[in-house]
């Protein structure tokens, strides 16, 4: 793309809640939403660095998955054997 970036800053802030207790098995962690702020400094005019900002973003694994949810696959084991945690009480 060749443009010039004299200067890149990204913030990203979370906000996360944990409701229950770990000791009762209530506990349920959650997200209650993600930001993501870029500061740009570059002598280039806007729809060159926006270019640039629209690759970045759309190239960027994580925010992609943030975006646009995608299935999770859990596993576990216990001493080398498959463990289904939702199968015990």
């Amino acid at each position: 793309m060749n443009v010039a970036i004299a200067k890149a800053r990204a913030y990203i802030t979370g906000r996360f809640i944990t409701e229950g207790s770990a000791l009762a098995g209530t506990i349920r962690a959650r997200c209650l939403g993600v930001e993501a702020r870029l500061e740009v400094e570059s002598p280039e005019q806007p729809v060159r660095v926006a270019a640039v900002v629209r690759t970045a973003e759309r190239g960027c694994y994580v925010l992609q998955s943030l975006l646009e949810p995608v299935p999770v696959q859990r596993t576990a084991t216990l001493n080398g054997e498959p463990l289904d945690p939702e199968a015990f009480p």
